[in-house]
Order: C-alpha cells, then sequence, then structure tokens
C-alpha cells in the first residue's frame, strides 16, 4: 500500500492545517508483466530543507513502482515559490535515478491545483537595487527547467488536478505526459488580466493545444472548464470530484505494467520527433523503431504475443 515517505520540509515555518490527500491502499497488482526486480524502497530525503522551517509543501508517497508528489501549500493555492520549485526539481533528479520508479502522479491539496508563480514574493523583490531584474530572471529559468525536466524524465508522468490551475500551474499540468481533472477543475492563464502576459506558459500550452485555442487562453485570460480542457487535448480525462487521483493512479499503474525500457525509449523519442520536420521525424522514428526492435523486451513482447502468453519484462 502507499506509504508516506518524510516530507519535504521547506518553506514559511506554520504547516498548513489541511489535511493530505487520500490515496488508494490497494498495492499494484502481481501479474507476469510486473518487473523482475523488486521495487526499490521509498525514497526517505527532506528535498530542499530549509533550517528552521517545519511546513511540509512537497509530499512523497511511494506504492511499488508509482510514485506520488503532492504540492501541499494549500494556504497559497500551492504557488510555485522558489522552495516549491527547488523542492520539485530535486525530486525529479532523484526519480530520474530511480529504476523502481515506473511512473509519477503530480497531484495537490486544498481547493486549487496551482495558482502560478507566487506573486507576493516575486514583488517583494521589486525593492532591490536591479528592481528584481535578477531574482526575476532566476525565477523564470528555474520554473523552465523544472517544466523541462518532466519532460526529460524517463518515467510518465500523470497531472491529477483536482481544483483551478491558472498561468504556471496550467503550464505544469501542460508539461506533464498525461492529464486527469475533476470536472469542477479549471484551467487558465490569466496574467493578462495583471499586466504580465504568460509567456512562458504559453510555450507549453502551445504544445499540447492548437494554435488559436492556446491564443484565446493567452489573450482573454478566461478559466475553462474541464470538459472543454479535453475538448482541446490539454488534459485526457474527466472524472467526478474526489476521483482525479485514484484515477491517475489506475492510470499510473497500467503504465507500470509495461516495459519501463519501452516506455522510456519512446517517451524520449516522441518529444525528440514532435519538434522536427516530417522528414527528419520519420527518419528519427525510424532509428529509433530498429533500436526498439533490437531490445530483449522488443523480442519478448513479440514472442509472448505470438505464443498467446503474458510477457515477463526485463526492461532491456
Amino acid at each position: 500500500m502507499f506509504r508516506k515517505s518524510r516530507d519535504t520540509t521547506t518553506g514559511p515555518a506554520k504547516a498548513s492545517t489541511h489535511a493530505p490527500g487520500k490515496v488508494p491502499a490497494h498495492p499494484v497488482p502481481r501479474t507476469r508483466q510486473a518487473p523482475r526486480h523488486p521495487a526499490k524502497p521509498a525514497a526517505s530525503r527532506p528535498t530542499g530543507q530549509v533550517a528552521g522551517a517545519g511546513a511540509r509543501i512537497l509530499l512523497h508517497e511511494r506504492s511499488g513502482g508509482i510514485t506520488v508528489l503532492t504540492l501541499n501549500r494549500p494556504e497559497a493555492r500551492n504557488s510555485l515559490s522558489e522552495a516549491m520549485l527547488s523542492a520539485l526539481g530535486e525530486a525529479f533528479a532523484a526519480i530520474a535515478k530511480d529504476a523502481g520508479v515506473r511512473a509519477v502522479v503530480i497531484a495537490a491539496n486544498g481547493p486549487a491545483f496551482c495558482a502560478g508563480h507566487d506573486l507576493k514574493e516575486l514583488t517583494a523583490h521589486r525593492a532591490d537595487p536591479d528592481h528584481g531584474r535578477a531574482h526575476f530572471g532566476h525565477v523564470m529559468e528555474t520554473c523552465s527547467a523544472v517544466m523541462q525536466s518532466i519532460v526529460r524524465l524517463p518515467q510518465p508522468v500523470i497531472a491529477a488536478v483536482q481544483g483551478v490551475a491558472t498561468a504556471a500551474g496550467c503550464q505544469l499540468v501542460a508539461s506533464c505526459d498525461l492529464a486527469v481533472a475533476s470536472s469542477v477543475a479549471g484551467f487558465c492563464t490569466p496574467g493578462v488580466d495583471i499586466g504580465l502576459f504568460c509567456s512562458t506558459p504559453g510555450v507549453a500550452l502551445a504544445r499540447n493545444v492548437p494554435r488559436k485555442h492556446a491564443m484565446s487562453m493567452l489573450l482573454t485570460g478566461e478559466t475553462i472548464p474541464a470538459e472543454h480542457a479535453a475538448r482541446i487535448g490539454l488534459i485526457n480525462r474527466v472524472v467526478s470530484p474526489g476521483t482525479e487521483r485514484e484515477e491517475a493512479i489506475k492510470l499510473a499503474r497500467k503504465i507500470a505494467q509495461k516495459s519501463a525500457m519501452t516506455v522510456q525509449l519512446g517517451k524520449n523519442a516522441f518529444y525528440r520527433q514532435i519538434e522536427m520536420d516530417l522528414a527528419e521525424a520519420y527518419r528519427f522514428a525510424a532509428q529509433v523503431m530498429v533500436e526498439n526492435l533490437l531490445r530483449r523486451d522488443a523480442a519478448e513482447g513479440i514472442g509472448a504475443f505470438v505464443d498467446k502468453r503474458a510477457p515477463v519484462w526485463e526492461d532491456r
């Protein structure tokens, strides 16, 4: 069953009074598709710890090959403060090296999934000698690096969205490989309403939805409901309120039963080819297919299909 590792302890000292979201207790089914190697024990590292701080802003939970990262700043609508960005960056760096993690779910506690950048934190630096230029650059570069680390992560990442995802919060959802959202969730890039165009969220948004839908969100700042977000391709599934985390974990478990080698190879190839022109993309993808065919798990999977039996993956 899911067990909570030591929580990330960064940010303000005041602890949240919100209870962490519930996670289904049933374990990953033991099938022949499961990896032969045992899952590594849950990580127990205080990511991005700040001396004297007690608030747990990023919770880590692990069951078998599934890791759930939960944004836990409900009093600040889970905004992406420097501490939160640091915690996420460190968590992704550790997960990338952990072969026992086969899929990741990003969830959040409280009514909002993520309200984007911490505007109070940003505003405080307008008093700096350079009026905040260096700090603003650091935050935007850090956030961009975190979003790219999701794309580059070997494991698939699934967003479980229970509430509104605003600006960089919408960017976080768009950066994930898959997204499951509650029917009451909403998505918006409202920076234009406060004189701050959502340029970096627009990078992820434009790579998920058609251009005119992306520009509509960026130019109007209007919140779109989950059903509309699904229609334009920003999210994959709309589910009943309160079930989004469970449904995301179910989806993660389904992926975790595949060959980790195949999933990693495929995810990397997908994001690389999508930035190429058509002819270059086909040349690259053909080479990846050849490499994939020569791997042990491809031979096993094809043989199992022909023999009408379940494959036994070795992730190589």
